[in-house]
């Protein structure tokens, strides 16, 4: 089981994640979705497309922008469609 947690709270958890260039991408049903708003911060990764962030909320602290998706993955990144991953102090467990 691969976990997820940032300020003492599990974000995600899941048996199975997509490991692309040393992150792991959870698939968003695995996420608690109500811990992210969706932040207007995008980015570009010349093979897997356009990303957009969330912001993590726990406890009325917030992480800015520290999960991402690709919503529309180019077809060379097809297997992390509907995942999402996480950086800036999320800590991640295998």
């Amino acid at each position: 089981m691969t976990t997820a947690t940032w300020n003492g709270t599990v974000i995600a958890q899941s048996d199975t994640t997509e490991i692309v260039e040393g992150n792991h991408y959870f698939p968003a049903s695995s996420v608690s979705s109500e811990l992210l708003t969706p932040s207007a911060t995008t980015s570009v990764c010349p093979w897997k497309g356009t990303s957009s962030y969330y912001t993590i909320t726990v406890d009325g602290q917030e992480n800015v922008d520290a999960a991402w998706y690709y919503p529309t993955p180019k077809d060379a990144a097809s297997n992390i469609k509907d995942h999402v991953a996480f950086w800036k102090g999320v800590q991640i467990t295998e």
